[in-house]
């Protein structure tokens, strides 16, 4: 029998908490649903942390060491944490959390995206935080860098903290950049 990986994406930062009565917001929560999916089988979890109080996405490095290390003291999962950061951060802040923290893997975006979810506003009329609506409306026109110069400034930091990639390809056209770009540098 041949064997498989299971990586379990525990919350994303596209997604927003009316998207689904499930969705991990607390870091108590997104721990509980490591741990759950550890015992389901999956032997990694891809991180990505929240604010407690609104749901929305955050890169507090506060908030990541408290998940790592609370999944850490309980399981050998392997963590994987998000390099995605925010609308506007440097790329050295988006990759903070592996400067600081040393994760087995981090998430390496193999190249620029537009993460198109506006068209979900038909669908939803009414959110469980007020920032969800204007977030899902600004996805028409945000477009999410990585640009040959972060991903650079990326493999430098991975490269220091031996902190594995775990490459994001999207698209076809972004493993031929990599070949054809930075994998040559």
């Amino acid at each position: 029998m041949s064997k498989a990986i299971i990586t379990a994406a525990i919350t994303g930062a596209i997604h927003t908490p009316t998207m689904s009565p499930y969705f991990p917001i607390t870091s108590d929560q997104i721990i509980d649903n490591t741990l759950r999916a550890y015992e389901a089988g999956a032997s990694v979890a891809h991180i990505h942390v929240r604010n407690p109080k609104t749901g929305q996405p955050s890169s507090d490095l506060e908030l990541f060491k408290e998940v790592l290390s609370k999944v850490k003291s309980k399981c050998d999962i392997i963590i994987c944490t998000t390099t995605g950061g925010g609308a506007g951060m440097t790329p050295e802040e988006r990759v903070a959390v592996v400067s600081a923290l040393k994760p087995e893997l981090a998430s390496f975006n193999m190249g620029s995206i537009n993460f198109a979810l506006f068209p979900l506003l038909e669908k939803m009329k009414e959110f469980k935080f007020s920032w969800e609506k204007q977030y899902l409306e600004g996805t028409e026109s945000f477009i999410f860098a990585n640009t040959f110069k972060s991903m650079r400034v990326f493999c430098n930091i991975f490269n220091g903290t031996e902190t594995k990639p775990e490459l994001e390809v999207y698209d076809r056209s972004q493993a031929d950049s990599w070949v054809e770009g930075i994998g040559k540098s």
